[in-house]
């Protein structure tokens, strides 16, 4: 299972036939590997996945016990926000790996995400390769891929006191870090000074993403979720 299943978005109002537009731009493929099962030569084997998801241009790419492309620096004052280094650094993610974990990429494109399900195909890592993507995208993944879907998890959505919940912009943004790193009133802040021109859409993202620690967060996607709140585009 993968707690990426429970990213708000508006896909489940389209599930529901609301005749909103589905989820374009997120998929998230993991390898993971079972111990003394199929953890032989692992770190090779995750670094060989996250060379293979270099090649198709992920937004994002992580390693569950030490984040993604962007991560938090130690030893950094508050000053550092207005001139630390905001580039992605994807080759940190590869040379870090050093054990049992669970590795992540994450695409804006269906195109990207099957090219790279292709590549694993071939690679044949013998690790359990998951894609969290809705559903109709992920069988469609498989098929193209030749390859034979093994199982399916669903989530039911968001149930209960649903009324309690942060608004929908907040939740599309938040629940995109599935462990929860991602406060909700740090989201609204961000909002408010993408808005006000304080922050770019870009900066936001980049303040955001270093907090989901095992870098299965879209930055894409949430910057263009801060740009049509900026603009005020439904």
């Amino acid at each position: 299972m993968t707690n990426t299943l429970h990213r708000w978005s508006e896909h489940y109002a389209f599930e529901r036939g609301s005749g909103a537009a589905p989820v374009e731009n997120d998929y998230i493929v993991f390898a993971m590997a079972t111990r003394n099962l199929n953890d032989d030569d692992l770190v090779e084997k995750y670094r060989t996945f996250a060379r293979l998801a270099l090649r198709h241009n992920p937004v994002n790419i992580g390693d569950a016990t030490k984040g993604g492309a962007l991560r938090p620096q130690p030893r950094l004052n508050p000053l550092a926000h207005w001139r630390r280094e905001h580039r992605p650094d994807p080759e940190r993610v590869i040379n870090e790996i050093d054990g049992p974990t669970t590795m992540s990429a994450v695409f804006s494109t269906f195109e990207a995400m099957e090219a790279f399900v292709r590549d694993l195909r071939d690679a044949d890592l013998g690790v359990s390769i998951n894609i969290s993507a809705p559903m109709d995208a992920a069988r469609r993944c498989c098929q193209e891929a030749g390859i034979k879907r093994h199982s399916v998890e669903y989530s039911l959505g968001f149930q209960g006191r649903v009324e309690r919940l942060p608004d929908r912009v907040v939740l599309e943004i938040g629940t995109m870090c599935g462990h929860g790193m991602i406060a909700h009133n740090l989201v609204k802040k961000l909002l408010d000074w993408v808005k006000e021109g304080r922050r770019t859409p870009k900066e936001a993202t980049q303040y955001l993403a270093r907090f989901c620690s095992c870098g299965v967060f879209n930055p894409a996607r949430a910057e263009q979720i801060f740009d049509k709140a900026r603009t005020g585009t439904p």
